[in-house]
């Protein structure tokens, strides 16, 4: 085994010595807070209620509202022999429900989403929103959306809360017709 040069020595042992003054000064500095020290002023916290600007409140639907618009959606296609998808989503877009008719297509039902989503993201019928694409045809390429009709939002105060999206019947009018007939349930 090589023996360490003097230097070697020096460097090492003033590590050390330094290492253990820094772990007594930090021992001292932790146990200088002692209960005979009064504490610190705890943090300001920030205090944010309805009074003041920095919050808003806004108005969701209830699951069982949800459901209920969605079964009379799926309803009111079904008077008419049409197998659908629907779906209900928030106001984040947030799938609350989604009911998949007997017979309905396999991709109904993320179509159904898509539309809800479009819907109350826009605020605004997909079939009126499937219109603006020959002005801004770059819309459709934003993800989760899709500009057919078959979308309507669900409004509370002026503010979109909610969407209604259906897709399978054989016309974007008829799906749109469908979803209005869940809106319209929401007001009675």
């Amino acid at each position: 085994m090589k023996k360490a040069s003097s230097r070697t020595r020096v460097v090492t042992g003033g590590a050390i010595v330094a290492a253990l003054a820094l772990g007594v000064f930090g021992a001292y500095s932790a146990s200088a807070t002692g209960e005979d020290t009064p504490a610190a002023p705890a943090a300001a916290v920030a205090k944010a209620d309805a009074k003041n600007k920095n919050t808003t409140r806004s108005t969701h639907l209830t699951i069982e509202a949800a459901t209920k618009a969605a079964r009379a959606t799926l309803d009111a296609a079904e008077k008419e022999n049409q197998r659908v998808s629907v779906a209900v989503v928030d106001r984040n877009g947030n799938t609350i429900v989604t009911l998949r008719g007997d017979g309905a297509g396999p991709q109904s039902y993320e179509s159904a989403v898509k539309k809800a989503y479009t819907a109350v993201s826009w605020n605004a019928p997909t079939s009126v929103l499937a219109g603006r694409l020959a002005n801004a045809p770059t819309l459709k390429d934003i993800p989760g959306t899709l500009f057919l009709a078959g979308g309507a939002p669900v409004t509370a105060k002026g503010a979109p809360i909610a969407g209604i999206g259906v897709a399978g019947a054989p016309s974007g009018d008829l799906d749109e017709k469908f979803a209005r007939a869940g809106v319209a349930t929401l007001g009675k």
